[in-house]
């Protein structure tokens, strides 16, 4: 299917659902508005955030300020995975004293890290960047361990018998053969860093979009709930179109072979 084709086909899919929520909501009446937003109950809360505000601020600060927290998040974890994931990929020394303290943290949920996030850092941004890094750091350790290891062991032993210098090793060789795996790692970990987000969010917040979803949660405001819902997916997925330009543009030479 062609790119333009594509295209249709998801404008399509989406505006069937529109229309099914018409039906269920407005239509028929099948789902009560107690229980899910019409689409008027939505567009009336969009606008009330948008404009007289909601749970402390307008919908562009909540969004801006959970967008900045999801960056940090991300960049750190992006900064510290990515180069762990190289050495224990690369060094069997390394993995071997690395990895059975990574296999005991890895399978720790991100939120049970809260309690101590914020007995560390307190209730500012930088526990939840600490939650958030969690998040994204465990994919991207783990994909660019397995990006590094699917090179070819002779490609590694002839650079090491050729004296290459470490740091021209790393990256004129490792990084290059293991490039598609780590951004696939890092749309993973951009992806935990957003499901992670709503819940860091809840403690001591003052401004996101996961007050959002608190607030109305408490006030039984399923407009609200939706309007911070669908914010986060549509932050989600702009941030997500972005990390995929990035990545066809580094990338260039992967995905022309795909194609």
């Amino acid at each position: 299917m062609s790119g333009h084709r594509r295209i249709w086909a998801g404008w399509a899919t989406l505006a069937g659902l529109v229309l099914f929520w018409f039906g269920l909501t407005t239509w028929t009446g099948i789902v009560s508005a107690g229980r899910f937003p019409s689409p008027a109950a939505f567009w009336l809360s969009l606008v009330q955030i948008m404009t007289r505000g909601y749970a402390g601020g307008q919908l562009v600060t909540h969004a801006w300020h959970s967008l900045e927290l999801v960056a940090m998040g991300f960049l750190v974890a992006i900064a510290t995975g990515v180069p762990l994931g190289l050495w224990i990929g690369w060094s069997r020394r390394a993995e071997a004293a690395i990895n059975p303290v990574f296999l005991i943290i890895r399978p720790i949920p991100p939120l049970a890290w809260i309690p101590l996030a914020i007995l560390w850092l307190g209730l500012g941004d930088a526990a939840k960047i600490m939650v958030i890094w969690f998040a994204a750091f465990v994919p991207s350790v783990i994909n660019t361990f397995s990006g590094v290891r699917t090179i070819e062991r002779p490609v590694i032993e002839a650079a090491q018998m050729l004296g290459t210098p470490l740091w021209r090793f790393v990256i004129e060789i490792l990084s290059p053969a293991a490039a598609p795996m780590i951004f696939t790692g890092m749309r993973l970990s951009l992806q935990a860093a957003w499901t992670t987000l709503v819940a860091a969010e809840l403690v001591g917040a003052l401004v996101g979009v996961g007050v959002v979803l608190n607030v109305a949660q408490q006030d039984i405001y399923p407009g609200m709930i939706l309007v911070g819902m669908l914010t986060v997916g549509v932050l989600g997925f702009a941030t997500t179109w972005l990390l995929s330009r990035v990545e066809h543009r580094v990338l260039a030479w992967n995905v022309a072979a795909k194609d």
